[in-house]
């Protein structure tokens, strides 16, 4: 089997670039991120956090994502590639500048993140990274199944042992749904004698959901002992949290109070806290001109005692770049930047975006749709003040063009939400409990009042 038969990927999208791409207008379509031309990217100056005894155990305060790999299209047109040129490239450069953590799913990319990753990684000392992954076993419960996922883990990875484990995204359909996943089938109890065999070395949760759960399973500590647990955390679910989501500031202070280190997910919430409003991003400007937008939500991140990792899902060279200078090193946030950070967040919850983080748990739709493009387009222009509604605004016929034009452009026209047929399996899927259907008929609804606009 040839690299491209072995990394195709049937339908996959590059939604996560493609909306950032392709805005709204002529404003929009100039780069997304104001990373480049900040100066050297340092390589001996990481900041490193550790929670045990063995000084093995240093952890890059960066954390590499593995979710959002780079892709290219297919030669045949029938979805795309991983890169993987490109992801070696990546991951060449953040092992050179101190990054050690990268994290992944036998789930993500349409399931050939791990694939990836263990290609790339293969080719450094293995001492020299740490490995985590996930039992992602959301539709099939069974313990066969599970231990298959979690055998085939090493596989793909080409290791044989993972530095952190993680039960995936609990949380979602409530404590029943996590006992069917990890209890009932004898799954947890595997992975703590997996851990005691040395194939594990640490053992943990990712989690999105309701507070009842994330209690509950928590409570297992003084019987299992979490080595680490993943939570959403940033300075806009600090305290405004949406959907079933919980306030990160709980959160934090429970896995404080056990002394439980916390990887961090979500630092920029799939992009939304580097694409703010103009007046928004101008208020962080006048604070640190040199810093990028992106640095204030990892210094955030970052800043607590706590947390061991922050994971950030690096598409591209120059926020790869941006993040390691912001954690070479780690500045912490003054009291004064926290409060400045949550009276932002208090400006950001203002704005109608729909709380999409681009993971892509909703993929592949049934029907084709790109759900998180159309979202993440629609969250672009409300960003950039693109939003047409009153007729008679003097500038209403340009947004209104700029919209369209710029929709067409971020979603082949075959994938947008006008195909969407109400369907709701893709809710079930989304950690932030958005309404899928409903946001896209909403949109659609939208795109069709300003289509006969003429």
């Amino acid at each position: 089997m040839n690299r491209r038969d072995f990394l195709k990927i049937i339908g996959l999208t590059a939604a996560s670039s493609t909306g950032l791409l392709y805005g709204c207008g002529t404003k929009a379509e100039q780069a997304s991120d104001d990373t480049q031309a900040l100066g050297p990217v340092p390589t001996d100056k990481m900041t490193y956090r550790n929670f045990s005894d063995s000084p093995e155990a240093q952890v890059s305060i960066l954390g590499y994502g593995c979710m959002r790999w780079p892709t290219i299209p297919s030669p045949d047109g029938k979805g795309d590639l991983i890169d993987q040129d490109e992801v070696n490239r990546l991951v060449d450069y953040a092992m050179a500048h101190g990054v050690n953590y990268y994290d992944t799913s036998p789930v993500y990319v349409q399931g050939w993140s791990e694939k990836a990753t263990g290609i790339a990684l293969k080719r450094h000392p293995r001492e020299s990274f740490k490995i985590a992954t996930k039992l992602s076993n959301f539709s099939n419960y069974t313990r066969e199944n599970s231990i298959k996922m979690y055998r085939q883990s090493f596989i793909d990875l080409q290791v044989d042992y993972i530095d952190y484990y993680l039960l995936h995204s609990i949380g979602n359909g409530g404590i029943k749904t996590f006992n069917a996943r990890y209890i009932d089938n004898g799954m947890l109890d595997y992975l703590v004698k997996e851990r005691e065999a040395g194939r594990i070395r640490h053992l943990g949760f990712s989690f999105h959901g309701t507070k009842e759960v994330f209690d509950e399973v928590l409570a297992m500590h003084e019987k299992v002992h979490w080595d680490f647990v993943q939570i959403q955390l940033n300075y806009l679910d600090w305290t405004h949290a949406t959907g079933n989501n919980v306030n990160a500031d709980y959160l934090y202070a429970e896995l404080e109070k056990r002394h439980i280190p916390a990887v961090i997910m979500e630092p920029l919430l799939g992009g939304r806290l580097s694409n703010l409003p103009d007046h928004i991003v101008a208020r962080l400007k006048q604070q640190r001109p040199e810093n990028s937008v992106a640095s204030w939500a990892f210094r955030f991140a970052g800043s607590p005692k706590g947390v061991l990792t922050v994971l950030s899902g690096m598409t591209y060279m120059e926020h790869l770049q941006d993040n390691i200078r912001t954690y070479s090193p780690l500045v912490p946030l003054t009291d004064e930047e926290r409060q400045f950070l949550f009276d932002t967040a208090d400006l950001i919850a203002g704005y109608p975006t729909i709380p999409c983080n681009d993971c892509k748990y909703c993929m592949p739709c049934p029907y084709g749709i790109d759900i998180p493009a159309v979202l993440l387009h629609y969250n672009k222009c409300v960003n950039e003040g693109n939003i047409p509604q009153d007729k008679q605004d003097e500038n209403y016929r340009q947004a209104r063009r700029a919209f369209l034009i710029g929709y067409d452009r971020s979603v082949p026209r075959l994938r947008q939400a006008s195909h969407c047929t109400g369907c709701g399996q893709c809710n079930e899927h989304c950690p932030q409990s958005i309404d899928i259907p409903k946001e896209l008929h909403r949109i659609d609804a939208f795109v069709e009042r300003l289509k006969q606009d003429q």
